[in-house]
């Protein structure tokens, strides 16, 4: 669920899950603006429906169960295009109770509701896999196609670097710069085995020493964090990146001092236009995360960040929802949380 203020009227964005045969499936929708709402009710079978309302009264519209599949494919609830459908004449709003006739100043007023809750317009979110492609010394060009794995990451880097020489000197300097800040390398080099962009190709790196260069590794011959991290560190800075990302464990093989760097480099990317969904194990990537917005080195404010704490109790989960105060302190966490890491401090200190 999201909830944001602008202009001091509160905007509400819910989604309600219950279960789909094994798995967690959405069962409601609700987009709500001061007195303007629109609700989705989810059938297991049979048509949606979905009703709009306004100060003047309240509205019913029924999507088949065909469609509503389709919809469900398509992500509805980061682009919900089809609720357009009635408010452009293509769908036959019936009255709830005494409602009165539905108008066209209901239709705008419906249409500019959803104009605000488009935050992502006909892009879906890119989402990462928990375990990216593993490295290959030699690369053969292929489709640059997004992918979760990052299987063609190497060839959109490959991509840019024969044919749109601009935008390969700003990824470049954007990704060296994070590799000198992790850790990881110095510089990223793209190794033609040819002439042209369509001949096999690979991928190097570099770590620098105070008085020299080290030499140009191939990437299957560093560590495997580097091959790990990249394809997530390249969508994030690619010129055609998504406003949305969702992201699995992008700290996979990462020493912590790197975890930290990719921590940083959340809080830089994320803003009123980028946002993104981390699922995470890494503490000091959190911590990093919590110390760059109480030290305001990004755009985030502490009512920008939100932590879901999974805390397994017995054969349950519970979902705690945490908040950060001004001086980076997560707020109302239950005892359970990072109780081991301080159990083993403790320890270390013979307490």
């Amino acid at each position: 669920r999201k909830a944001t203020e602008s202009d001091g009227a509160l905007r509400r964005f819910e989604v309600t899950f219950g279960r789909k045969a094994t798995a967690p499936a959405p069962t409601r929708w609700l987009f709500r603006r001061e007195k303007f709402e629109i609700t989705i009710h989810v059938a297991a079978d049979g048509p949606w429906e979905v009703r709009y309302r306004t100060p003047r009264g309240e509205w019913s519209w029924q999507a088949s169960a065909e469609l509503g599949a389709r919809l469900l494919e398509n992500r509805l609830y980061f682009s919900p295009r089809f609720l357009y459908f009635p408010l452009a004449g293509r769908g036959d709003l019936k009255p709830v109770g005494d409602s009165p006739k539905f108008t066209a100043g209901d239709r705008e007023r419906l249409r500019q509701l959803l104009g605000e809750f488009e935050i992502f317009p006909g892009e879906e979110p890119f989402a990462s896999a928990p375990v990216r492609s593993k490295p290959r010394r030699t690369y053969d060009p292929s489709r640059p196609a997004r992918d979760p794995e990052g299987e063609t990451i190497p060839m959109y880097l490959s991509t840019a670097f024969f044919e749109h020489k601009k935008s390969w000197t700003a990824l470049k300097e954007a990704l060296e710069n994070f590799g000198r800040e992790a850790g990881l390398f110095d510089e990223i080099a793209v190794k033609p085995l040819g002439k042209r962009g369509s001949e096999p190709f690979q991928v190097h790196v570099r770590k620098f020493a105070p008085q020299a260069k080290g030499p140009l590794r191939n990437l299957i011959d560093v560590g495997y964090g580097v091959s790990q991290v990249l394809p997530v560190i390249t969508e994030l800075f690619r010129d055609d990146a998504t406003p949305m990302f969702l992201l699995q464990q992008p700290e996979v093989h990462l020493h912590p001092s790197a975890q930290a760097a990719l921590g940083s480099l959340f809080c830089q990317i994320a803003g009123s236009r980028r946002q993104l969904v981390i699922e995470t194990h890494s503490d000091h990537l959190l911590d990093r995360v919590r110390m760059d917005v109480r030290d305001g080195k990004g755009e985030l404010k502490p009512d920008d960040v939100s932590i879901l704490f999974f805390e397994r109790v017995n054969l349950d989960v519970r979902i705690h929802s945490l908040r950060l105060d001004q001086k980076g302190n997560v707020l109302k966490a239950p005892p359970t949380y990072r109780r081991f890491f301080m159990n083993e401090t403790r320890r270390s200190l013979g307490l």
